[in-house]
């Protein structure tokens, strides 16, 4: 049997830390002991989410695939019991519950003012706990049936869903998180069983827990409460995905009081630290081309082009990475040329360096400002670890971030030619332009 091990880990930046504890269970635990707070947060989460429709263990000999929507179909049906429901289990405790699947993981997680053991071992009880009879998932097909079709309801859901198939050919990114109708009509319970057993084994899971907590009682929890598992060396496999996009527009129809868009430009995924580094400097270039106080901005709003609901993300992960600019347009494609052209003339000249200085130190105050908070403080050791790097290396790289890091990421990665523009507008608002497509 493996030995429990315990380091403490010091951020030469800040001086914050946290206790990082290899647990013979095969379990990473993450707790940041955050003194003078009162509340106390833990996440209990498992690198399983939508896109990990294939996968095989140490004991399959092929990969085995699995209907769209399971991820999410599970997380829902782990919070009942045999005995009783586990919202019912914390109202005693007076915490707070919730749980999510995104694309690439499932998280469980409590909010507490006092009391924390108590949650916690609810917390850790329950998810080691599946219980799925065909009668239980039979109504719960109904239930999340449902739920898509309000999500299809959606323009929101809808524009950036549209965009996601404009950009992707293969990769299950592209797919809604809950799946489809079709998709969880093939659902049974022993397919749960055997994705929770596989996805749900704890070397491919991770406890953080930050706030009004100790380690040793966290440990003494754990040790009580934690299953030893077989590390069944989990392998997922996703399709094989070209560079080029699917479709340069799509156009969809709905009620909006305006029209609403997003525009995604497609660039080559990474993983780990290399990942996190190129989302940083991607963010840092969005930041300077198009925040608040951009030209581009200003122009666009000047000229009655966009609102305030105008903004730029990252969306990034396993297999894929964009660049997306959303809001409210009744003309999104000058939009889109506004945006494409502004970002090949940087590519040309190179970003303002004092412009650069100023959205790096911001970024750098946010980040670390957000470390003092006992929410950002758990998130961020849970995101750290299911993503395959230290919950300090996200500081580290906007502290040594260089101007010719970022110009280097804008002129090699963006590339405004693989781009997707998806529209959401009334019937109604339509300019009767055909949709342009890249075959």
């Amino acid at each position: 049997m493996n030995k429990t091990t315990r380091t403490t880990v010091t951020s030469p930046i800040t001086g914050d830390q946290y206790v990082r504890i290899d647990h013979a269970s095969g379990l990473t635990i993450y707790v940041s002991e955050m003194e003078g707070f009162s509340t106390t947060e833990a996440l209990f989460a498992a690198k399983y989410g939508s896109i990990n429709t294939q996968f095989k263990t140490v004991h399959d000999t092929d990969y085995c695939m699995v209907p769209e929507g399971i991820a999410h179909f599970l997380e829902h049906k782990l919070f009942e019991n045999e005995d009783c429901d586990v919202f019912s289990l914390y109202a005693k405790t007076g915490a707070s519950a919730n749980a999510y699947t995104s694309f690439e993981k499932t998280a469980y997680l409590f909010t507490c003012s006092d009391n924390y053991q108590a949650s916690l071992e609810i917390l850790l009880s329950f998810v080691q706990n599946p219980y799925f009879t065909p009668e239980s998932v039979a109504k719960e097909q109904g239930i999340i049936g449902q739920e898509i079709r309000m999500t299809n309801d959606d323009p929101g859901w809808r524009v950036f869903f549209n965009m996601l198939k404009g950009l992707y050919h293969s990769h299950p990114v592209k797919i809604d998180i809950a799946g489809t109708e079709e998709s969880i009509a093939e659902i049974t319970d022993d397919l749960l069983y055997r994705c929770y057993h596989t996805f749900y084994n704890l070397h491919n899971m991770v406890l953080s827990i930050a706030g009004n907590c100790k380690a040793d009682e966290v440990l003494e929890i754990a040790d009580r409460l934690l299953k030893p598992c077989e590390d069944l060396e989990l392998e997922m496999v996703f399709p094989e995905e070209p560079m080029s996009v699917v479709s340069a527009e799509t156009i969809d129809y709905a009620p909006v009081g305006a029209p609403i868009f997003h525009l995604g430009i497609k660039c080559s995924p990474k993983s780990g630290y290399e990942n996190l580094k190129a989302e940083m400097e991607a963010y840092v270039a969005m930041q300077i081309l198009s925040n608040a106080s951009s030209p581009l901005y200003q122009s666009l709003l000047e000229d009655g082009l966009v609102n305030d609901t105008f903004s730029s993300s990252i969306f990034n992960g396993n297999g894929y990475f964009c660049i997306i600019f959303d809001g409210e347009s009744e003309d999104a494609r000058t939009v889109r040329t506004r945006i494409c052209d502004t970002i090949r003339k940087a590519q040309e000249t190179g970003l303002d360096a004092e412009l650069f200085d100023e959205v790096r130190k911001s970024a750098y105050g946010g980040m670390a400002l957000d470390m003092s908070y006992v929410s950002s403080a758990a998130n961020l050791m849970m995101n750290a670890h299911l993503n395959g790097v230290k919950p300090f290396d996200l500081l580290e790289i906007i502290s040594k971030m260089t101007l010719e890091d970022v110009n280097n990421f804008l002129r090699n990665e963006i590339d405004p030619e693989l781009s997707t523009l998806s529209v959401v507008m009334n019937p109604s608002a339509d300019t009767g332009k055909e949709p342009k497509t890249n075959e």
